[in-house]
């Protein structure tokens, strides 16, 4: 592809895992606005519970996620008691008629947490939720913290998904970002879970690093398709360091340019495919038998905060510091710095910080995004029946998308507006054209590809 083609579409746009995206959260959405929204909740609703452990015992310069580093353990179990009264607040608002259907452990890293406090978070969530005998339970796992106890831990809790970070299995690589992590290592911990009986496994891994090159990647993605997990997210780096300042220690001079990142993006999953993995959207793959295929195959595939995903609840509750969650009527986020979060939960209310009340036109336009995330392409007929009187503006907006591209990236027909196989590899740039927030404001993303 022409180099001034991809310059042009790798410009900083949103990854879209929700819209409008967080920067555009405001302070006007409080404890009180999320109570109510929760409260409206139905009986028959299926939720879905994120919990953040914003700790790790050693701090990535790569990670855009918000946690601190810690050597000891007496804060986390300090905060894991916010996060059970958090759980206690929530639940009397839910009505005992919803039911859980998914379960998420996010970081940081949730395997900091010794076997008796993630214990005693499972008897604080059943206690508190209904959940349904189907439910999935994924756990974001950091091999480094992984011992045969917390396994037996994390099977008692009921998880039946592990999520593993690989990033890259280069020693040059990993010693740029501070993230040693042996292929062995990742590997035995991966035949642990499999031995323990954890059926679903999926490994994530980071193009555009310092100092990464084909030949390393090339050989990252060997390694990890040789362990046959289940599912593969292939992440673009996302550099922030105005956002992150630990990733001022990155050596900027040894990030690919924005060609590199996408060559090595391209040849990064026409190797996954070659291996037998399914594409799912623009950056995760998944083997022909995994839930994840099926649904990018035959519908329906959902993106939230965490990516792609099969999960097709009303409202995902976030508990913890960060923590973001979304009901029928908007999103939320909790305060983000852990001493504070835990100070608003001791006065006895939620720490809730910021949120956006979703509009009809933001779900027409979100609509529409997700379905171009997801499947690159949505049905005129079907958002015309959903969205009515809403529907000429925006359609109005593809006709003009279609009309000014000149790169033959998309196409409109009387069925349905979508993206061309050139155009799905920039899809989060397309997406942006839906997006009538994009550009306000100061919030700076990281780039396309």
């Amino acid at each position: 592809m022409d180099h001034a083609i991809i310059e042009k579409y790798a410009a900083p746009v949103p990854r879209y895992t929700s819209y409008p995206t967080a920067p555009h959260f405001s302070s006007e959405v409080d404890n009180a606005t999320y109570s109510s929204w929760v409260e409206a909740l139905g009986e028959g609703d299926r939720l879905s519970l994120y919990v953040h452990i914003p700790f790790c015992d050693r701090l990535c310069w790569f990670c855009g996620c918000n946690t601190k580093q810690t050597l000891k353990y007496a804060p986390v179990k300090s905060y894991m008691k916010r996060v059970h009264k958090e759980i206690e607040m929530i639940a009397k608002l839910v009505k005992p008629g919803a039911r859980v259907t998914a379960v998420h452990l996010g970081g940081g890293s949730p395997t900091l947490l010794e076997p008796d406090d993630l214990e005693m978070l499972g008897k604080k969530l059943r206690a508190a939720f209904a959940f349904a005998d189907d439910a999935e339970i994924s756990i974001e796992i950091d091999p480094s913290d992984v011992t045969p106890e917390k396994i037996e831990g994390m099977v008692a809790f009921g998880m039946t998904r592990a999520s593993i970070g690989v990033q890259d299995f280069s020693e040059k690589v990993q010693e740029a970002i501070n993230r040693p992590q042996s292929f062995e290592l990742t590997r035995d911990v991966v035949f642990a879970l499999r031995d323990a009986g954890i059926k679903s496994i999926n490994l994530d891994v980071l193009y555009g690093l310092p100092f990464q090159t084909t030949e390393r990647l090339m050989e990252t993605i060997d390694k990890t398709t040789s362990l046959r997990p289940d599912r593969i997210a292939l992440f673009g780096y996302a550099h922030v360091p105005w956002m992150k300042t630990h990733q001022k220690m990155i050596d900027e001079d040894a990030l690919p340019d924005t060609i590199e990142r996408f060559e090595h993006a391209m040849m990064a999953g026409d190797r996954l495919a070659d291996a037998g993995y399914d594409r799912i959207g623009f950056d995760h793959f998944a083997l022909p038998s995994d839930s994840k295929a099926k649904a990018a195959a035959d519908g329906p595939l959902r993106r939230n905060f965490q990516g792609y995903t099969v999960d097709n609840s009303d409202a995902l509750i976030g508990f913890g510091g960060s923590a973001i969650g979304q009901t029928k009527n908007g999103y939320v986020q909790n305060i983000v710095a852990t001493g504070q979060y835990q100070a608003a939960i001791d006065s006895g209310d939620l720490a809730i910080a910021k949120g956006f009340e979703l509009s009809d036109v933001d779900r027409a336009r979100g609509w529409v995004i997700e379905k171009l995330m997801c499947d690159f392409k949505f049905d005129v007929d079907e958002f015309i029946q959903r969205f009515g009187d809403l529907a000429p503006t925006i359609m109005n907006d593809a006709g003009y998308i279609a009309a000014a591209d000149q790169d033959d990236f998309v196409y409109l027909d009387h069925q349905s507006f979508g993206l061309t196989n050139k155009g799905k590899l920039f899809v989060r740039a397309i997406a942006a054209k839906f997006d009538t927030y994009f550009g306000q404001g100061n919030a700076r993303h990281s780039k396309a590809v």
